[in-house]
């Protein structure tokens, strides 16, 4: 396809969100919002672990999680370790959804809205074929 072309399959196909699994908190605030200059857009998550959106500046976005008790040490290998998953943006998650699961792929959490720090989506997870996480995302 040619560059600058539109997804004809998946309604409003994008890259919304990479999640990364920080192995240190405040050393990926300072990479990410202070001298990549991405601004937090959004908080969430809970006490014991947060969770801030960063806008990277072409409207897609940067999900740091903050490390848990478990969270492999800096240079371990893990599946999907440090990116935890992937997001794609669509206009209709849920048509999205049903189009991969038509497609044979496992989805792993069915399309749910959810208030994520202020924002309204709808989301749905899938598994690709290297077992990497996929996650539909939709804006309301």
């Amino acid at each position: 396809m040619p560059v600058g072309s539109k997804n004809t399959i998946i309604a409003g196909g994008g890259c919304h969100h990479i999640a990364v699994q920080t192995r240190d908190w405040e050393a990926s605030l300072r990479l990410y919002r202070d001298v990549l200059g991405m601004p937090v857009v959004a908080q969430f998550g809970s006490p014991e672990r947060k969770v801030w959106l960063l806008d990277m500046g072409d409207g897609s976005h940067i999900e740091l999680f903050q490390p848990k008790a478990d969270t492999p040490a800096p240079g371990s290998l893990a599946p999907n370790d440090p990116v935890t998953h992937f997001a794609l943006t669509a206009t209709d998650t849920r048509a999205a959804t049903e189009h991969v699961r038509a497609a044979g792929y496992t989805i792993t959490v069915e399309p749910k809205d959810v208030n994520l720090g202020g924002v309204n989506v709808t989301i749905a997870f899938f598994t690709g074929p290297s077992g990497e996480s996929i996650e539909f995302f939709q804006v309301h």
